[in-house]
């Protein structure tokens, strides 16, 4: 929705104005003001005029001035100097005076952002049901925390062994069986389910009991799988290169040695 056209300043005072109703508001950078100005009247000399008395009469601060109080309010509600970076550069300040800014209040002030994230952490977690590890750096991380502040907050947590991974979450709602059937029936071998399984950090304590009762089943045949497997990339088995293209082919498809042989012996036969 487009904004409704100021009424444009017919004398400088019109602009003094201007800046003295959006200052008496809130605090403004000077580049903020200049742009807000700019919409009031196109007179640059008025404008340099306007906010060259407010920074002289004290009502602007400098860029660093201002970066310094706003260090000052972010720091004591625990925003990490990540975030007071970005929201200032955003505002339209220098690198170097937030850099400077920084530096000064977390001297002045004998911050200590290890501590800080430490207890940012603890008032915004008291366990963590609900949430996952990547969410919690996630949102520190919005809060301007470094990976060595976060990792430090969590160290000292005492609910930190209950942090896990999205992944691991995920996991724990898997139907085992299922996902060895479906794993199968991409063409994969026990070892490649087994491998691909624990990379997603499924428990396997019970793969093996689950794997026999669905052999037994009659849900999972890794001979007929190898063999079928085997067809579809056409080998010449009669030739001793091709062969062994196919066993390392099978192989790296996660079936054994006596599924690889026995397809390889019935296609031969």
């Amino acid at each position: 929705m487009l904004r409704p056209p100021l009424r444009q300043a017919k004398t400088i005072d019109n602009v003094f104005n201007s800046a003295y109703w959006h200052l008496s508001q809130q605090d403004f950078t000077i580049n903020e003001i200049r742009s807000k100005l700019e919409r009031k009247t196109e007179n640059q000399e008025w404008i340099d005029t306007v906010i060259a008395r407010l920074i002289e009469s004290g009502y602007l601060k400098s860029d660093f001035d201002f970066a310094v109080r706003y260090c000052e309010l972010a720091f004591s509600h625990e925003l990490g100097a990540g975030a007071i970076r970005r929201k200032l550069q955003r505002r339209g300040v220098s690198v170097s005076e937030i850099d400077s800014a920084i530096e000064r209040v977390m001297d002045e002030q004998n911050v200590d952002t290890l501590e800080m994230a430490t207890s940012r952490l603890l008032g915004r977690y008291d366990n963590f049901h609900g949430t996952n590890k990547e969410k919690v750096y996630a949102q520190m991380t919005a809060k301007g925390f470094s990976r060595v502040e976060i990792e430090h907050a969590l160290s000292l947590h005492p609910m930190r062994d209950t942090l896990r991974s999205k992944l691991a979450v995920k996991a724990d709602r898997v139907d085992l069986s299922r996902e060895i059937i479906k794993l199968y029936n991409k063409g994969k071998g026990q070892t490649l389910i087994e491998q691909e399984l624990k990379q997603r950090l499924i428990d396997l304590s019970d793969f093996e009991d689950t794997l026999y009762q669905l052999t037994n089943a009659g849900d999972v045949d890794f001979y007929q799988s190898c063999k079928g497997e085997l067809a579809k990339k056409r080998y010449d088995l009669s030739d001793y290169k091709e062969k062994s293209k196919a066993y390392a082919y099978l192989s790296r498809k996660g079936f054994s040695c006596d599924e690889i042989k026995e397809a390889m012996r019935l296609d031969d036969g």
